[in-house]
């Protein structure tokens, strides 16, 4: 079994409570779920919260619209990820590959969902993903990775930065196998994760001149939109990628 585990919480620095912000009509975390689990390969999906009230929110979204949740630790969302799989073993699921993605993602792509697994299912990899250099724009972020790779980190990790952005010690382990799925251009400089206002105002946009067409819009899509209305690019192009992960390097640093 492969199954789909999205990070959500409604605690954001900059954006709080983005992941129930309005897209046509729609939670942003319904679209994520919902483009997700237009993959081909996925078995089942979670959504892994914490255990915060102001996250009640998220499990009753969940329950309104029959999503599996499950809410863990707030901090160590190795420890929230890990759980919500281990509690899915425990109803009897035997799973194989887990697929990381984060509810900040409503552009998600469900073709390179399967690229990813295919590569890591053909090429007998432990950790698979697109951003290992990144190549797809941001906010299309995929790992998915094998069950006992995810059960090695959540036993070994240490450091503060392991333990909060999940897959840091599988990518950084000597002793498993890993691939990347790559673009034919490198699109890395485009910006489409949900993480501040200007980038709710760029996806908003997205949606108000796509969803209504077709609500399957692909990347490609994107794309051309984009190749069309380039000024919507400019929106939110002063951000920088991963900053929360640079954050919590620093974090590290500090503590050691």
């Amino acid at each position: 079994m492969i199954v789909a585990v999205i990070q959500a919480r409604m605690g954001s620095r900059r954006l709080p409570g983005k992941v129930l912000l309005d897209l046509k009509g729609k939670p942003d975390l319904w679209h994520v779920v919902t483009r997700v689990s237009r993959a081909k390969k996925i078995d089942k999906i979670v959504v892994a919260t914490t255990t915060l009230p102001e996250d009640c929110q998220i499990e009753e979204l969940c329950q309104r619209e029959n999503i599996d949740v499950f809410r863990g630790s707030v901090d160590d969302v190795l420890d929230r990820f890990y759980q919500a799989v281990s509690n899915l073993q425990k109803q009897g699921n035997k799973i194989e590959f887990v697929v990381r993605i984060t509810a900040d993602c409503p552009l998600i792509d469900p073709e390179i969902i399967d690229a990813v697994i295919d590569r890591i299912k053909e090429g007998n990899y432990d950790y698979v993903s697109n951003v290992i250099p990144p190549t797809y724009p941001d906010g299309l972020d995929v790992e998915v990775f094998t069950v006992n790779a995810l059960k090695d980190a959540y036993e070994h990790a240490q450091l503060t930065s392991d333990r909060e952005h999940v897959t840091p010690f599988i990518i950084n382990s000597g002793s498993l196998k890993k691939s990347n799925i790559s673009h034919s251009v490198d699109l890395s400089s485009l910006r489409w994760t949900l993480d501040e206002p200007e980038d709710y105002e760029f996806i908003r946009q997205i949606f108000n001149y796509l969803y209504d067409q077709n609500p399957r819009f692909t990347m490609s899509d994107v794309l051309h939109l984009l190749t069309t209305h380039p000024e919507l690019q400019r929106i939110n192009k002063k951000f920088l990628r991963n900053e929360g992960y640079q954050r919590s390097l620093e974090n590290d640093a500090v503590n050691t």
